[in-house]
This record gives structure tokens, sequence and C-alpha cells, in this order.
């Protein structure tokens, strides 16, 4: 059986971790082995703040809110969103700061009929 050699694969493997890490400074984006360990370290963050986002975007909501739930009377984020669960209204967050956001009338009907 004839030898293999992995010329042609490690230089494409290179190429491809290069073309990757166009764009990151010094020695991250021209050598291999730097920039192999940048990768690793940047998926590494990407998973985590794609789950870190959504905590992000429900304390936005919330705070919208609690703004938004002080401006038409009530007393508090948590007191209107106790009184939504004991009414059985299934409206979330993310729905009620958009009514906020966009709709205030809209939202405020909300608030005056949890009221």
């Amino acid at each position: 059986m004839p030898r293999v050699k992995g010329g042609m694969m490690s230089a494409k493997h290179r190429r491809n971790v290069l073309k990757r890490v166009k764009g990151y400074r010094h020695g991250r984006s021209k050598k291999e082995r730097q920039a192999h360990e940048a990768l690793l370290h940047a998926g590494k963050h990407a998973f985590k703040d794609r789950r870190e986002k959504k905590n992000v975007f429900r304390q936005l909501w919330i705070v919208r809110l609690n703004a938004a739930v002080r401006e038409n009377g009530q007393k508090s984020y948590s007191t209107f969103i106790g009184k939504l669960k004991k009414r059985k209204i299934e409206l979330d967050r993310k729905v009620l700061a958009e009514f906020a956001a966009e709709y205030p009338e809209i939202f405020a009907r909300i608030a005056k009929n949890v009221g």
C-alpha cells in the first residue's frame, strides 16, 4: 500500500482556521496555534452568551414593565405580575413590555383591568 502524506489536508485545515480568525489581533490572526486557541475560546464565549442574552432581555423587559406599571398607578412590578397570575391573564413579559413601549393605551387598559 502506498504511503499517504497529509500535506493537502493539513493545509486545508490551516487555511480554514485562518479564514475564520480574520480580524483578530496580533498572532491570533496569523499563527495557526494561536488562531486555533482563539477560536476555541471564542466558541466557548459565544455558546455562553447565547444563553446569557435571554437573561439580559428578560431583565430589560422587567425594567420596562416596572416603569410602565408605576406610570399606570400600580405599586410595583411584582404586585402587578402577582395580580396578573391571580386573574389568569397569561401574557408573558416580552409581550407586556412591547405593549408598554409601543401601545401604551392597550397597556393602560390591561393595568386598569388588573388593578
